[in-house]
């Protein structure tokens, strides 16, 4: 990536996490728990979501091997399942409020790009770049490996039938960081991302989708 492009992509990124984290935090007090608010979380300054590994090492990890994927994360938001009117409703509400927030960020962008029809090639490659970015960090999250938020997702429908298999998942967070780590570098990661990025940004460009993809 030229200098012009890294700087684009951390835009977006930033940009990315960081509504996707909000989200969590909105749907979390909408739901009965405040902990978000009251840690200065619910805002779109990117100083209190910043991450030093998700947000600045492991892009800075992708972009230095040439990862074909490239994403990133902010700082999490806190939530205190405890405080939710309806515990397992609740953390599958919250949990998928992120993962759907990047979907619906992708499809804004495509509406744009669709609907635009003397887009500049600088304002073709934000929304392009906007639409591929959040794809990739929507079926990131919502890989079932804690302490993604595919994992809590997983946990709540588990906890429909029993509790102890809600709990029993949402123990294993402490080895998810491993599991990712190995994922990333075996290259499962870019083989489970890379078909349902594609496919939504095929739908997404139609007949104005470029020849890379």
């Amino acid at each position: 990536m030229d200098p012009l492009s890294i700087i684009i992509f951390i835009f977006i990124l930033l940009f990315s996490v960081i509504f996707h984290e909000v989200a969590h935090g909105l749907v979390a007090e909408r739901l009965g728990d405040p902990t978000a608010r009251y840690a200065g979380r619910l805002t779109l300054n990117p100083i209190p979501h910043i991450d030093l590994f998700g947000s600045i090492l492991l892009p800075a990890f992708l972009l230095l091997i040439h990862s074909p994927i490239l994403f990133g994360s902010a700082k999490p938001v806190p939530v205190d399942y405890r405080n939710l009117r309806n515990l397992k409703m609740g953390i599958f509400l919250v949990s998928i409020a992120g993962p759907l927030t990047n979907f619906v960020l992708a499809l804004l962008a495509a509406v744009v790009y669709r609907l635009t029809p003397h887009l500049s090639e600088m304002g073709g490659y934000l929304l392009i770049q906007t639409m591929s970015l959040n794809l990739v960090l929507c079926f990131f999250n919502l890989i079932p490996i804690p302490p993604l938020d595919g994992s809590k997702i997983l946990a709540s429908l588990f906890g429909f039938l029993d509790s102890a298999w809600m709990y029993s998942i949402l123990s294993l967070e402490r080895f998810g960081f491993i599991i990712l780590i190995f994922f990333l570098f075996t290259g499962l990661l870019q083989n489970i991302l890379l078909p349902p990025v594609t496919y939504f940004l095929r739908i997404f460009l139609g007949p104005h989708v470029p020849s890379s993809f």
